[in-house]
């Protein structure tokens, strides 16, 4: 045999004159892939096209401004209609009581008079009297407390002044007329007489 037939055969693992290796390579796993970098592209602007892109610019936050306003004051005028709107029902509510405030002033006086207390006449007036108490209480009308209460300007409108040591000073003393409020708001003030 020849020399060269007496050679191992050369493979690519031992081209070059290195050992084959007789392990295989360990692969790494296909999970771990190398991330690629991507390449940002660069782009040449010539001096009107950046003139352009600033104008461009500028214009989209003036319109973006404009539209955080404008949804702003929309907002404002929505709550502020809302808000109108509670004041509205809330005047009409304050009118319509005091308009039926004269009916129970009536009413209260129909059911005051020393009239026989047997007779049907009474006792309707008396159930119809009631009957417009509980509507009232119902829609959040409160007679005012004024007899024996200290006198209040924000709540009693004094007519008349009397002497009395039984009573102690600026305490009322006489209701002529009921005062009522609506919800905590005085709707009507009570004419009352005043200790001094």
């Amino acid at each position: 045999m020849s020399e060269e037939s007496k050679r191992p055969e050369e493979t690519p693992e031992t081209q070059g004159g290195e050992p084959a290796e007789t392990e295989p390579k360990a692969e790494a796993p296909k999970d771990e892939k190398k991330p690629k970098k991507k390449k940002e592209k660069t782009y040449t602007l010539t001096r009107e096209q950046m003139e352009k892109a600033e104008l461009a610019a500028k214009q989209l936050a003036s319109v973006t401004d404009q539209f955080t306003r404008l949804t702003a004051e929309y907002d404002n005028y929505r709550k502020r209609t809302a808000k109108e709107k509670e004041t509205i029902y809330q005047d009409a509510k304050v009118d319509t009581v005091k308009a039926f405030l004269a009916v129970y002033d009536n009413l209260e006086r129909a059911v005051a008079t020393d009239a026989d207390p047997d007779s049907p006449h009474r006792k309707g007036l008396e159930l119809i009297f009631s009957q417009f108490k509980e509507i009232l209480k119902k829609l959040g009308v409160e007679e005012m407390e004024a007899l024996g209460q200290p006198f209040d300007p924000q709540r009693h409108n004094a007519v008349m002044h009397i002497e009395s040591e039984d009573l102690g000073e600026n305490v009322v003393s006489q209701v002529f007329q009921a005062g009522f409020t609506l919800d905590g708001k005085v709707v009507r003030f009570a004419i009352v007489q005043v200790a001094n």
